[in-house]
């Protein structure tokens, strides 16, 4: 019989409590003053086994002290230079549009226009770890602040407008960052809202959505349209993202003035994440030298087996299908 949760917070925060350093001094970047939540996020993906749990977290926390995950804010050559910068963000299309009537910020993702081609693939998958650890440890602790309780998820709002058979080419790129979240940022999506979504989504979505497990699988909606209507019901309209202000509104990528468009380096949150960067990089350069060169993190490889494995190689089999089906590189017949 397994441990009901409160047993099993109480048997992780004990085994825990005997973590030395270095691995103390990261675990409350992790859990940010919030405890119980992050071991109850860390729980939760191992079905509440306190053993797994553990290995999962302390595992996590050597990730972090190996990579130096604590100093990635501080990280110049990654906003240096402007031009590699620039080009990175316009190709991973992410931004925070807004929060929800509960507090929880609201990020948009362009899935479908991502192109994630113009720089290496540790570019990107240091670019992906920065965004997750400002939400983390910049994000979430104000707005927890702002409204007086912990507030350690976020909302997702996937727009799949211009998705194509060239995503082929990146579910590498992506399985990695899939794992990267999986180990390391478990449980740090209340719920994924996929919008603007063309017939190849939807036809992958029927062969993937078996593959997952029921709480993933709890966690995706899938709206129809813009995904307006459904959204407003936990959001103001000024917290939409641009995409989903107006039907039938064309490119998620470039729609929008910059202050509206939040992929836009000119939107306020990339504005603020990059001054932070550059803050925490002066900070920390006045007290020891800035490290030459470029900075990696080390990745798990895509595994070989699993549900990951899995799922990637039923989306490389469908989207294949469609690609010999219709002797053409790109499917865009929206879904109505």
């Amino acid at each position: 019989m397994g441990l009901v949760p409160e047993e099993a917070v109480k048997e992780l925060q004990a085994s825990m409590d005997q973590v030395e350093e270095p691995l103390k001094k990261t675990f409350q970047n992790v859990h940010q003053g919030y405890v119980t939540q992050t071991l109850v996020r860390f729980l939760k993906a191992r079905e509440w086994n306190p053993s797994k749990a553990h290995k999962m977290l302390v595992d996590c926390l050597n990730w972090r002290v190996q990579n130096d995950i604590d100093n990635i804010l501080s990280v110049i050559q990654s906003i240096i230079p402007p031009d590699l910068y620039r080009a990175v963000r316009d190709s991973q299309l992410i931004g925070l549009s807004g929060y929800s009537r509960e507090g929880l910020p609201v990020f948009a993702i362009g899935a479908g226009l991502s192109t994630l081609d113009k720089a290496s693939v540790h570019y990107y998958v240091q670019s992906h770890i920065q965004i997750n650890e400002y939400r983390d440890r910049v994000i979430l602790p104000s707005a927890s602040k702002k409204h007086g309780r912990p507030i350690t998820k976020c909302i997702k709002v996937l727009d799949m407008t211009g998705l194509k058979l060239s995503a082929l080419n990146q579910i590498k790129l992506l399985t990695i960052i899939s794992s990267i979240d999986d180990l390391n940022y478990p449980e740090k999506t209340e719920t994924y809202y996929v919008v603007n979504t063309p017939y190849i989504f939807s036809a992958c979505w029927k062969v993937v959505k078996p593959l997952l497990q029921e709480r993933t699988k709890r966690k995706v909606q899938v709206l129809p349209g813009c995904g307006r209507e459904e959204l407003l019901k936990i959001m103001d309209y000024s917290s939409l993202p641009h995409f989903c202000k107006k039907e039938g509104s064309g490119s998620s990528k470039h729609s929008g003035r910059g202050s509206e468009n939040c992929y836009s380096l000119d939107h306020p949150f990339h504005q603020q994440l990059y001054s932070y960067i550059n803050q925490q990089a002066r900070l920390r350069e006045s007290v020891e030298p800035i490290k030459q060169g470029s900075f990696h993190v080390d990745f798990p490889e895509p595994p070989a087996e699993g549900e990951e494995a899995s799922i990637a190689k039923t989306l490389e089999s469908e989207l294949q299908k469609f690609h010999n089906g219709n002797g053409v590189s790109d499917l865009k017949i929206n879904d109505d």
